[in-house]
């Protein structure tokens, strides 16, 4: 955490820079809880030529080639641990991650590419491309392992005809801009992509596809992460109209985008693989790393600090700065009263919020809620909310989320801001970045949606 020291500091009082604390170390120990490289370390084990991976054994002796393929925020470190275990049994392999992180990952058989998110991009295009054409050679004899990551659906993009990349890229920015849920906006890219939703499996098939998932989703749905190249998709094309009617953008999206909706829902194109699907025969879809991950650490972290704690829950959705306020109802109700939990406490959730713009600002789910809570928590001393994105950076900005107190409103007073009004324009970024309230960690190379400690002390 960049700003580690300073965002302590900031605190006016004692309590409150000693909660701020709290609340940082409770998320540093989340943050390391579910580095992508220990979570493979802690899955996959090797004994000469025995691969065991969770619960399935591999004799590598049976393999004529082993292929790695995938893509995520967290997948470039993925791919560091498998090429450490595996070594020259890799035959090829090739990983999409963020754009600017791909000098970070240190592979030799591995090819590592740096693709955009959100919107994707021709970069993302053409090695998606490449990995089908891996995975369309592959035969019985060869083992894939596939590591899928959040973020996955936007860096691995592959449009299906008459879809063009420029559509994908629109139809990505109006699901974005108009509160669609993540689920929601992958139940569409499935529809759009040669990909998702189980393509991949059926691409590989008949050779054996161990996937490696850490997970981004609020509930863990393996067919949801990534949009679930590997995974039976239940969704259908009726399913992916009916997303794009609820938000009013059947008038919105790109004629070709509406074209294979229309193929799909008059059968005239094949549906995305279902449960039950031959091809999922010798598919292995492991979670190694989720957001329940982190919220344990981050609570066990403040039992460790002697601090009464609690997991409230991992499934928190909502609009960002609603679901802040209803939080700060909660530290409230501690602070007063004692219940659910007596203070000192620590109360630990995640999920991942949504935050429907209307304004022209900069910011994220994360920031949002924390003004949204900073509104509810003014005056009251030894309060402090911190929410942040696992992986680093949160909505358009570089921020990875933010932290308030009791304080926060008085504190942006003297300088002239007026928190209501940088909220009214989705301007939270800017807020808190002035405030010097803003949580910077650089990219974490990790992505487990998103983590909020509430302390009272």
């Amino acid at each position: 955490m960049k700003n580690y020291d300073k965002l302590i500091e900031n605190g006016l009082t004692q309590k409150d820079r000693d909660a701020r604390r709290i609340a940082l170390d409770c998320i540093l120990s989340a943050l390391n809880a579910v580095n992508p490289k220990q979570a493979v370390f802690n899955t996959v084990k090797r004994r000469e030529n025995l691969l065991v991976i969770g619960r399935y054994k591999f004799d590598l002796t049976e393999y004529r080639n082993i292929y790695v393929l995938g893509g995520g925020k967290a997948s470039g470190l993925m791919a560091e641990a498998i090429e450490e275990i595996l070594g020259d049994k890799i035959t090829s392999g090739i990983i999409n991650v963020l754009k600017g992180t791909e000098k970070m990952v240190k592979t030799k058989k591995i090819k590592i590419n740096g693709a955009t998110h959100p919107i994707p991009g021709e970069e993302g295009v053409n090695s998606t491309k490449a990995m089908l054409e891996i995975a369309r050679k592959a035969g019985k004899d060869d083992l894939i392992i596939a590591l899928i990551s959040g973020g996955g659906s936007a860096l691995m993009p592959c449009p299906a005809d008459p879809v063009t990349l420029e559509d994908k890229k629109t139809v990505t920015n109006l699901l974005l801009k108009c509160g669609a849920t993540i689920n929601e906006i992958n139940v569409v890219r499935k529809h759009l992509s040669e990909f998702k939703g189980g393509q991949l499996a059926k691409t590989a098939y008949p050779a054996t596809l161990v996937n490696l998932i850490i997970s981004d989703v609020v509930g863990d749905p393996l067919d949801i992460i990534a949009s679930g190249p590997t995974v039976p998709d239940s969704s259908t094309f009726q399913d992916a109209y009916n997303v794009l009617k609820k938000y009013d953008l059947l008038n919105k999206i790109p004629e070709n985008i509406k074209k294979r909706i229309q193929l799909g829902l008059s059968g005239k194109i094949d549906e995305t693989p279902k449960p039950g699907d031959k091809i999922f025969r010798n598919v292995h879809n492991i979670l190694i790393a989720s957001n329940r991950t982190a919220c344990v650490a981050a609570v066990k972290k403040a039992r460790e600090l002697g601090i009464n704690s609690m997991l409230l829950s991992t499934y928190i959705e909502g609009e960002a700065r609603h679901v802040g306020a209803v939080l700060a109802g909660l530290a409230k109700e501690i602070h007063n009263y004692d219940t659910p939990i007596k203070k000192p406490a620590v109360i630990v959730c995640g999920g991942e919020t949504t935050v429907t713009v209307v304004g022209n600002g900069k910011g994220g789910r994360n920031q949002e809620l924390a003004l949204g809570s900073a509104l509810k928590i003014s005056g009251l001393n030894g309060i402090v909310i911190a929410s942040v994105g696992t992986d680093g950076k949160d909505g358009t900005s570089d921020a990875a989320g933010a932290i308030v107190d009791g304080q926060t409103l008085k504190r942006a007073q003297k300088l002239g801001l007026d928190a209501t009004k940088y909220l009214a324009n989705n301007n939270s970024y800017m807020f808190f970045k002035k405030l010097g309230d803003a949580i910077f960690t650089g990219t974490t190379g990790t992505n487990v949606n998103d983590l909020i400690t509430i302390v009272v002390l």
